[in-house]
């Protein structure tokens, strides 16, 4: 079954100068402030794009991630996931860096490593953003 999300933003002024919120509109946890500053140079407080994209990119590989090493029998007990996205103003993003540190008993190194690509390969916002060039994995097994 298909399911759709929805997100809403507000903008008032130009781009440099202007601001704006953006609201989860599907599961109403909250409105958050945006700006170019926040964008481009120090966040003071509000988010961007990008960190957004990095919260929804760390989530879906950690949920892809978990899933595949499931459905190879694989109990996970711990997945911590960051995703920094890099933006460059005029270039627009340029590199995610996606880190994993997993503890998951049983598993080989090799096992762990194949598993964290297809994880990075195959899910569904990694996908999706396929148009960055530079995405790279640092995954990690922890005992």
């Amino acid at each position: 079954m298909a399911t759709t999300r929805t997100a809403k933003t507000h903008w008032e002024g130009n781009l440099l100068e202007g601001k704006g919120t953006v609201a989860l509109e599907s599961s109403q946890i909250g409105t958050y402030d945006v700006s170019w500053p926040a964008r481009s140079a120090e966040p003071g407080g509000k988010t961007s794009p990008e960190e957004l994209i990095a919260a929804a990119h760390s989530a879906c590989y950690s949920m892809a991630f978990s899933h595949g090493l499931a459905g190879k029998g694989h109990t996970v007990e711990a997945l911590d996931t960051s995703a920094d996205v890099t933006f460059q103003p005029g270039e627009g993003i340029t590199g995610i860096v996606l880190t994993v540190r997993a503890k998951v008993p049983g598993l080989s190194e090799e096992d762990f490593q194949a598993a964290a690509a297809d994880a990075k390969a195959n899910c569904p916002v990694s996908k999706a953003l396929a148009g960055v060039e530079n995405i790279t994995l640092n995954a990690t097994l922890v005992p």
